[in-house]
């Protein structure tokens, strides 16, 4: 998103917590691991509840038309026989032509905390000539049940559709912003108690090719409805050596996608953590970014994340799906309790992209203020403040920055704050990406099970 401070083109709805959650404001989210129909009973409350299905056994798990699960190191989903065949209009090339087309659904999920939002985000390979959809039905407190909800036509490519949230979707209960299912109003007490996810692969009629989907998953969220958060105790201090790079050098590179680079803070910052993971691109791959550019690499990242429906780069599961084209990488959308989740991470060599809103004097030394941006952080100083590869700076080598703990921790956890006018607006309530090996080491993958992810 654009670092200016200005409406920004992603409204996120915020709630009000019911009490016994705002008790357990700060902590650690859940990891639920699979609180399915087949497994009533479910995680202790808490405000977030992640589950994602990346397993042999979850594959196997599901209700499968056309598909057929794929063994070996990541087990996924893929295309067998398909189950039949729909022209699909693209609403942004206006291009009709005929998919063969398989799904698969999970089983019920039960969320262990009552959830007023839910993001999905999944890892996938598509090569040319394939493309899947992301839909997701939850059923409400009241007994009803949402409609199957769009969360995103992806490709990892953009030869075939154009890659695209879904506008203009609602039940008069709930409704999709751009990647954000979010309970209306929440003060009603209505909520998401369960939800299904179906994913649906695409691929030219005739031919072989598949998507291969590793990892499908949500995040179902009631995080406290907050000016401020408490302030945690600082923990190890530790910096990783994430590669630097700004968003700024881009500014007037590739306008099409999203009005060029000063608004990329979401592809550069993902670049950085998927260099650090070793994931790499090819000359070949950069062959069409003008040679008189710099970082090259950063122009590919905001083309392969860009969001035709949202004008922007800035959709958070398609930037965590891009990470995972890289071989060897997983992404994933959460929201943490503290930075205390975030040093836990740390230890075990895992950073995390952040999102936040803020007025310029909010964040000292940062020099601007947003309604919404993405940054890096690699790690924290002995006093516990926060070290952010933070995109928007004016140079590569300026890109590492130290912000003070406690600024950092309420502009990022927060859900409501005052702009630059005085009106109270929202902000992301900790929402952050999340890129990871596919084999994590035991203590990756402890780490990630303490903030709720596997």
């Amino acid at each position: 998103m654009s670092r200016a401070e200005q409406p920004s083109r992603r409204t996120v709805l915020t709630v009000a917590l019911a009490a016994a959650v705002a008790a357990g404001a700060g902590t650690a989210v859940a990891d639920t691991g699979g609180a399915d129909a087949a497994d009533p009973g479910g995680a202790p409350a808490h405000p977030v509840d992640n589950r994602a299905w990346t397993s042999y056994l979850d594959w196997r798990g599901g209700t499968a038309k056309g598909t057929r699960v794929v063994a070996g190191a990541r087990p996924g989903v893929a295309i067998a026989s398909p189950a039949g065949t729909v022209d699909h209009t693209d609403p942004h090339t206006g291009t009709t032509a005929a998919w063969e087309y398989a799904t698969w659904t999970s089983p019920v999920h039960r969320l262990a905390v009552p959830a007023t939002e839910a993001i999905a985000s999944w890892n996938a390979h598509t090569p040319d000539g394939t493309w899947l959809q992301v839909e997701l039905r939850g059923t409400y407190s009241d007994g009803t049940d949402t409609p199957w909800y769009v969360m995103g036509r992806w490709a990892a490519g953009d030869k075939d559709i154009r890659r695209t949230s879904v506008d203009d979707q609602g039940d008069g209960k709930s409704s999709v912003g751009t990647d954000t299912l979010a309970v209306d109003d929440a003060a009603s007490g209505l909520c998401l108690v369960s939800y299904r996810l179906r994913l649906t692969l695409y691929r030219r009629p005739g031919t072989r090719l598949t998507p291969t989907v590793w990892r499908l998953g949500a995040m179902g969220s009631d995080v406290p409805d907050r000016f401020t958060v408490p302030a945690s105790t600082p923990g190890v201090a530790r910096e990783l050596a994430v590669p630097r790079y700004s968003q700024e050098i881009h500014k007037g590179q590739y306008p099409e996608y999203d009005n060029g680079g000063e608004a990329w803070c979401s592809p550069t910052s993902s670049q950085m953590i998927i260099e650090y993971w070793g994931g790499r691109l090819t000359p070949e791959q950069l062959s069409w970014v003008d040679p008189a550019f710099a970082d090259p690499q950063v122009c590919h990242a905001a083309r392969y994340t860009y969001d035709y429906q949202y004008a922007g780069c800035g959709n958070w599961p398609f930037n965590a799906a891009y990470a995972a084209t890289f071989d060897g990488i997983q992404g994933v959308v959460t929201r943490l309790g503290s930075l205390t989740d975030v040093e836990t991470l740390i230890a075990a060599g895992i950073p995390a992209i952040t999102s936040q809103s803020f007025r310029a004097e909010e964040l000292t030394g940062a020099g601007y203020g947003t309604s919404g941006h993405l940054m890096t952080v690699i790690g924290f100083t002995p006093d516990g403040d926060v070290i952010a590869n933070d995109p928007a700076s004016p140079s590569n080598e300026a890109v590492r920055r130290v912000y003070k703990r406690r600024e950092f921790e309420n502009i990022w956890l927060r859900t409501k704050r005052y702009n630059a006018s005085g009106k109270v607006v929202s902000g992301t309530g900790g929402v952050c990406y999340l890129y990871f090996p596919a084999r994590p080491t035991p203590r990756q993958r402890e780490a990630l099970a303490a903030v709720g992810v596997r």
